[in-house]
């Protein structure tokens, strides 16, 4: 992990993997202009992907990231940790053996978790003082199908839980943030919203503006 870096809140950006490279770094450059705090690299990887070719692709997009010093994590594939300078690893669900998964990566990193409904995540998350909780999905949502929709009282529990970072996920548009404005997070995680619009620079401006609106 550098220095310098923190998970506090804002524009959380899930890069997807699938997009060819030029697109993928020139979309991320530009987000990463627009204002972006955090970035998460999706598990959603061409199938043919070799290990190789996984850090061969993770390489460049840390070093862009790094320039304006947004931390990137890597979804489940912690083991991409080692042999990287990835800064961390967001988990989908609660990990079977994390204190094996520390002593194996060797090295300070962040982490983070994904959470529902169900609180279980968050009292782990609290537990094992990990960086930030990701909910998904508050609205609904194509890029996480699998996720239940989460009622706004879970999310009014978990803050009466923690007080570590909280993004909201799943269908959020800069014209739909403003009726989470009861609600108590600091971030929202984007995936299609940034990657697919015409300008990721000003679509993550957008996100932005629309955040600071709600606080």
């Amino acid at each position: 992990m550098q220095r310098g870096k923190k998970i506090t809140g804002g524009i959380y950006l899930v890069l997807n993997p699938a997009l060819e490279k030029p697109v993928l770094l020139e979309k991320l450059e530009q987000a990463l202009e627009g204002g972006i705090a955090v970035l998460q690299i999706w598990n959603n990887w061409v199938d043919t992907f070799s290990l190789t070719e996984k850090r061969e692709l993770i390489g460049p997009i840390i070093k862009l990231a790094s320039a304006y010093q947004v931390p990137v994590l890597i979804n489940e594939e912690w083991e991409l940790l080692k042999g990287t300078s990835l800064d961390g690893v967001h988990f989908d669900a609660i990990p079977e053996n994390y204190e094996r998964i520390k002593q194996e990566i060797g090295r300070r990193f962040m982490a983070g978790i994904t959470c529902s409904n169900n609180l279980a995540p968050i009292y782990w998350a609290e537990e094992n003082r990990v960086d930030y909780v990701s909910f998904c999905s508050v609205f609904p949502s194509s890029s996480v199908a699998s996720c239940e929709i989460v009622k706004p009282e879970t999310i009014r529990k978990a803050r009466e839980i923690t007080q570590m970072p909280l993004f909201l996920s799943g269908g959020i548009s800069v014209d739909n943030m403003s009726h989470l404005q009861e609600l108590d997070f600091n971030g929202v995680a984007v995936i299609s919203g940034i990657l697919n619009a015409e300008s990721s620079r000003q679509a993550a401006a957008s996100y932005q503006d629309a955040l600071n609106k709600l606080n």
